[in-house]
């Protein structure tokens, strides 16, 4: 037995030994308080490590693993690879059951010993251990959440986060295999049958999450639900269960054409092949569009789907046979929808949306077709043939909102137009209604338009006389004003007479403003000022008409999306933002000498005009009618629609001063989307409107978040060469003042692969295009990448810079030599580099630190600092040899200004530093 006086001991060393001593005689307490006493003598770290990581070996032995625990962290915070520290800590925190940390410890000691056996069982166990445990953890839970789910009594608050929780575990696979493993698709289908909208919803978020890119799961969830009881989910008359089941039907389509990237190996062919599913699938889609079984919201969802799924996304691929099936299956089901008049009884039920969105699907069908043989499907279709004439020349309507070439054909045909007629000399309203809307829409083209004019103008004039109903005296009029500006801008081509109209432009803004009359009626009059504002007049009318004009900014953010082409077409109107073709002054001298038509512009349509009707837009809340519009997750804003948009934004961010109230109200937002998705020209136009903003405002505040980020790409691609010089520009200075705020913008520019033509246009010609991009290579010298190609041999891009150093142009030579100073200061080697690619270099320098702008000169010194701190003595001599000593000396002995402190301060480092090198002695006054 060992005695000891620890009151005698003041030694650590002693103390710990005296603790060993005791722990190998199996006395625990008495070595718990030797090392105790030792921790509070100790004052060498190392020590002091080992004392805590013995006393941790005591706490194990006596169980108290949190205090175990304590004492290996402490050895561990001394010396992070002492491994008997890292095991001791790793068993006390498995006694505590935390095994994810313990598993962390015993996985640092097997990297530190791999060959230790001990260490690799542990390893192995615990890695059991923590699967087991998070196995029946995980299906404890899921289990816990279906009896909650179906438990009639629960309460509600319990449900919906159970239904939650539900949701987010499906969306991990892990957790959605779980799901699928415990029964979960059985359990599923009994919350679906409950028929409560939580639960369904929560049902179907659930199944979506499980067939997101797991091709295999997503085939038993299939033929384990049936496609045919997904359909009647979708069918019901609720739009989020509508909408949460066509999510599903997206992600079963995904995870079956693609989705899934594992690799199932040679089973795959046999036991995954997919084409029955898919097949199915579009057949049950087909038989929802006419059935009068389904919902509206289940109609337009089931039109959405096909939208999105059946046409090819690219041409290249040659494979069309979805189209084609469609074709031959589907084409009758969608002119029928087309067909339904919404008035009559026994009708389809149908959204304000479902019959242009089926029009949308028939223009995307017919374009995804290749040649004239497949196209003579639709043309197979003939008005005369269907059970009433009045259901015909609806779906002709259908046709001529898509397909417009097929409508146009057929509006051609013989008796179509008298058909047409007839209807609207018809005593019944709703012959009356379709009829002039059909009108409406043949009369796109001009040839058709002036047809129109001559036999049916009276026609219309007569409805809109004697009609007591609004809804056909609305659309009446949208025909008048339709054909009243066939002519378009054209001043001379006015179809009616002086004044009429701004007559029908003023009925079409009373309507608007007639709050009473239902949504769909009022569209119609949005629809006829598209056509009217053509004319100059009315545009200046209808912008001066500030409750017009807001209650069309008010019904464009309403849920009826067909509107949002009317007011598309009409902003662009009023901002004067649609495609205008130069036309060369001798070619209008020909072509009046050939007695030839001439366009004339009204002369409201000149500039200072457009300038009035923007301010007034703005200040009627345009943009947020149009943040709204853009987020419209519909297929109604089609490319043609995006690119309207993205020409009235453009059109609005003209002046500089403005912007700021656009990206106040959230368009710079909204252009994010319109510039990365739609037409080439749309992404143009967009990209051009970003740059506006980008350049003039803090792009912190005008794209908050990781928006900022995604604003690159755009402004990059108004780098190509083909677009034009301001496109350049603009976008050359929004992308100098996006690098300028920190280095993941600066390395996301790089990688947008920016650099290549960031350099092109510091060779260009012009001077201000020259200027921004030096100005923002200026602003990415400061990455590695870029200073990588000037150290790079064989190329100019250094000369470049030097010789922009003696520039004229003041901006150009700051922004060259803010540049040149950045890289000598971070690449050495360019220092001399420098002095080798021109040998008008000193002279430049000189220039430089001879400016009589504090700027310029700070550049210019900052460079000689770097020559003199490069490392070059021959070089550094060279330069206190030359002129340049006694410039430095005159800044340097300068009365201190703080105008020009920064660039005496320069001059003073750089005389300092040549004393350091010896090159010059301080100057002493004799005693």
């Amino acid at each position: 037995r060992i005695v000891c006086n620890m009151g005698e001991m003041a030694d650590p060393i002693q103390l710990k030994d005296e603790g060993n001593k005791h722990f190998q005689a199996g006395e625990v307490d008495k070595a718990i308080e030797c090392y105790t006493k030792a921790t509070k003598l100790c004052k060498d770290k190392k020590v002091l490590a080992v004392i805590y990581r013995n006393r941790s070996a005591c706490f194990l032995k006596k169980e108290s693993y949190t205090n175990a625990a304590s004492d290996a962290s402490k050895a561990i915070d001394v010396d992070a690879a002492d491994v008997k520290a890292l095991f001791r800590r790793c068993q006390a925190l498995e006694k505590l059951d935390k095994l994810d940390m313990a598993f962390k410890d015993v996985q640092r000691c097997s990297t530190i010993e791999p060959k230790n056996k001990t260490f690799l069982e542990t390893l192995r166990r615990l890695g059991a251990e923590i699967q087991a445990k998070t196995t029946f953890s995980t299906d404890s839970r899921v289990q816990n959440m279906f009896d909650i789910l179906l438990d009639e009594e629960m309460d509600k608050d319990k449900k919906e986060k159970a239904a939650n929780n539900l949701v987010v575990l499906a969306r991990e696979d892990a957790g959605a295999e779980r799901i699928f493993q415990n029964n979960g698709v059985p359990l599923l289908l009994d919350m679906l049958e409950t028929g409560k909208v939580e639960m369904v919803l929560a049902a179907i978020r659930t199944f979506a999450g499980m067939c997101t890119g797991h091709k295999a799961r997503t085939m038993a969830i299939i033929h384990l639900v049936g496609i045919d009881k997904l359909c009647s989910i979708m069918a019901v008359d609720n739009e989020d269960i509508a909408l949460a089941t066509s999510d599903l039907f997206q992600c079963i389509n995904d995870s079956l054409t693609g989705g899934d990237q594992r690799i199932y190996g040679k089973e795959e062919a046999l036991v995954l092949d997919a084409s029955k599913d898919l097949k199915s699938i579009l057949m049950a889609l087909l038989e929802m569009v006419a059935s009068k079984k389904v919902s509206g919201h289940g109609r337009d969802q089931a039109l959405n789907l096909l939208c999105r799924n059946v046409p090819r996304k690219d041409k290249k691929d040659h494979d069309h046979s979805k189209s084609l099936f469609t074709i031959d299956h589907g084409l009758k089901k969608i002119l029928k929808v087309c067909g339904q008049i919404p008035d009559l009884p026994d009708q389809l039920p149908m959204t304000e949306n479902t019959q242009l969105i089926a029009s949308v699907l028939l223009d995307k069908l017919w374009d995804d077709l290749r040649c004239d043989p497949e196209r003579d499907h639709y043309r197979e279709f003939d008005p005369n043939d269907m059970d009433r004439n009045i259901h015909a020349i609806n779906a002709l309507s259908g046709l001529l909102q898509g397909p417009f070439e097929v409508g146009n054909q057929l509006v051609g045909r013989q008796g179509i137009m008298e058909m047409m007629v007839a209807l609207c000399g018809s005593e019944r309203e709703v012959d009356q209604m379709v009829a002039v809307e059909a009108l409406i829409h043949s009369s796109t083209k001009m040839s058709r338009a002036s047809f129109i004019i001559t036999n049916g103008v009276s026609l219309l004039k007569d409805i809109y006389k004697k009609t007591k109903n609004e809804k056909i005296k609305i659309r009446a009029l949208v025909g008048l004003c339709k054909l009243g500006s066939a002519g378009g801008d054209d001043y001379s081509m006015r179809q009616f007479a002086e004044g009429s109209t701004e007559k029908l432009a003023k009925q079409c803004r009373k309507w608007l403003c007639n709050s009473a009359m239902d949504t769909k009626t009022r569209k119609w009059a949005i629809e006829g000022l598209a056509y009217l504002t053509q004319d100059a007049d009315v545009k200046d009318d209808f912008v001066e008409d500030e409750p017009a004009m807001k209650a069309m900014f008010e019904l464009a953010k309403s849920k009826d999306k067909t509107i949002l082409y009317a007011v598309a077409c009409t902003l662009v109107n009023c901002t004067n933002s649609y495609e205008k073709k130069d036309i060369m002054p001798e070619l209008v001298q020909l072509a009046k000498f050939s007695k030839q038509h001439v366009p004339e512009q009204h002369p409201k349509d000149k500039k200072d005009f457009i300038q009035k009707r923007v301010k007034r837009m703005l200040k009627g809340g345009v943009i947020s009618a149009l943040t709204v519009m853009v987020k419209a997750d519909n297929l109604l804003l089609t490319d043609q629609t995006k690119e309207m948009l993205a020409r009235v934004f453009l059109a609005l961010a003209d002046d500089a001063k403005d912007r700021g109230m656009i990206c106040a109200h959230g368009g710079g937002k909204a252009l994010i989307p319109l510039a990365l998705e739609g037409s080439a020209i749309g992404k143009i136009r967009a990209s051009h409107a970003l740059a506006k903003i980008a350049a003039v405002s803090n792009p912190e505040i005008a794209f908050p978040g990781e928006r900022i980020y995604e604003v690159v790409r755009p402004l990059v691609s108004l780098l190509h060469p083909e677009r034009d010089g301001v496109q350049n520009y603009e976008a050359l200075l929004s992308l100098t003042n996006l690098a300028g705020l920190n280095d993941k913008l600066r390395v996301k520019i790089l990688k947008e692969k920016a650099l290549p033509e960031i350099e092109q246009y510091m060779f260009e010609d012009h001077d201000h295009i020259r200027q921004a991009a030096t100005e923002c290579m200026c602003n990415l010298v400061t990455c590695k990448e870029v200073q990588d190609r000037y150290l790079e041999d064989g190329n100019d891009r250094l000369k470049l810079l030097v010789l922009m150093c003696a520039e004229d142009d003041e901006k150009l030579q700051r922004a060259a030599a803010g540049a040149l100073a950045m890289l000598t200061a971070a690449q050495k080697k360019l220092c001399t580099k420098m002095t080798l690619v021109t040998l008008q270099w000193m002279e430049i320098l000189q220039r430089l630190i001879l400016h009589d702008q504090p700027q310029i000169q700070h550049r210019g010194l900052v460079i000689v600092y770097n020559i003199l701190n490069s490392d070059d003595n021959e070089l550094a001599k060279k330069l206190i040899e030359s002129e340049i000593l006694e410039i430095l000396t005159v800044i340097g002995k300068a009365m201190d200004n703080p105008k020009r402190q920064l660039v005496i301060d320069v001059a003073r480092t750089c005389l300092v530093k040549a004393m350091d090198l010896g090159l010059i002695k301080p100057f002493t006054t004799p005693s």
